[in-house]
Order: C-alpha cells, then sequence, then structure tokens
C-alpha cells in the first residue's frame, strides 16, 4: 500500500486557498449563522414569547434553523476545496435575493437587514463565479474535461 493520497476531483488542489474562495466561504457561512440566530430569535418568540400563531413561529423557526444547514455546508466545502460545494453555495445566494427584495419593500426596521442581505448575496454570487474560485474548486468548463472529451 502506497501512502500517497490520490488526488482526486473532490480535492484538486493542495496549494494556499485564494482569497476569493475563503471570503465566499465566509460570506456564505455569515447567511447561516444568520439563518440559524433568526429561527432561534422565532423559536424562543414561539414557545416563550406571545405571538399571534404559536405554532406558525414554532414552525417557521425550526424551519430557519434548518435552511441554515445549506450556506453552512456549503461554506465548509468551499474550504475545504469542494467542487460540489459551488453549487449550493450559488443556490443559496439567489435565493437570499428575492428575501432581500421583499426587506427592501417593507416599511420598517427591514430595510436595513434588506440592504445588508442583498449586499452579501451579490458579494457572494461575484466572488463564486470568479474565474480564480472556479479553479479553486478544480471546476472546469464545458469541453475541458481531463480525457479530452472522449
Amino acid at each position: 500500500m502506497s501512502t500517497e493520497r490520490n488526488p482526486t476531483p473532490e480535492a484538486p488542489e493542495t496549494g494556499p486557498r485564494p482569497g476569493r474562495l475563503t471570503a465566499a466561504a465566509a460570506l456564505a457561512a455569515l447567511e447561516g449563522v444568520a439563518l440559524i440566530a433568526a429561527g432561534v430569535y422565532m423559536l424562543v418568540m414561539g414557545l416563550a414569547g406571545d405571538p399571534d400563531n404559536p405554532e406558525q413561529a414554532t414552525t417557521g423557526g425550526v424551519t430557519l434553523i434548518v435552511l441554515a444547514l445549506l450556506p453552512l455546508l456549503a461554506a465548509r466545502g468551499l474550504l475545504l476545496r469542494r467542487g460540489w460545494s459551488r453549487g449550493p453555495a450559488i443556490i443559496t445566494q439567489i435565493m437570499a435575493l428575492p428575501v432581500a427584495w421583499q426587506l427592501l419593500q417593507a416599511d420598517s426596521m427591514a430595510i436595513p437587514a434588506g440592504i445588508a442581505l442583498a449586499a452579501v448575496a451579490v458579494a457572494a454570487l461575484v466572488l463564486l463565479v470568479n474565474p480564480a474560485t472556479t479553479e479553486a474548486l478544480g471546476i472546469r468548463g464545458p469541453g475541458n474535461a481531463q480525457d479530452g472529451g472522449k
């Protein structure tokens, strides 16, 4: 048995991680943590507070906590340079944009949250589609397969 690790598509490079990839992972993790915080808040208010509908608040809180798994897993995958992680990270950002739009339409303190969410989502999308990020994750475009398209 050999002690050498066989390079796989799951771990494309061993050099230093590009700053863009680290920043994209940090933004995805930030969104995941924010979802957990919002979910815990809704859950606590649903159980201990006096909401209009306690069941709805509890369900919403649990849903947000479960949804937080997507950006958190994507952030971990990005940090570990897993090619699969780019898809969930992009999906998370695309899902965040309509939420940011709805927050911006509110007539309340939700407007700053909408601005922040939109800025984070757009910045993360730009970082995720950057060629340096794509290369660091070992993602090849159409027609650039290692076997020459055979």
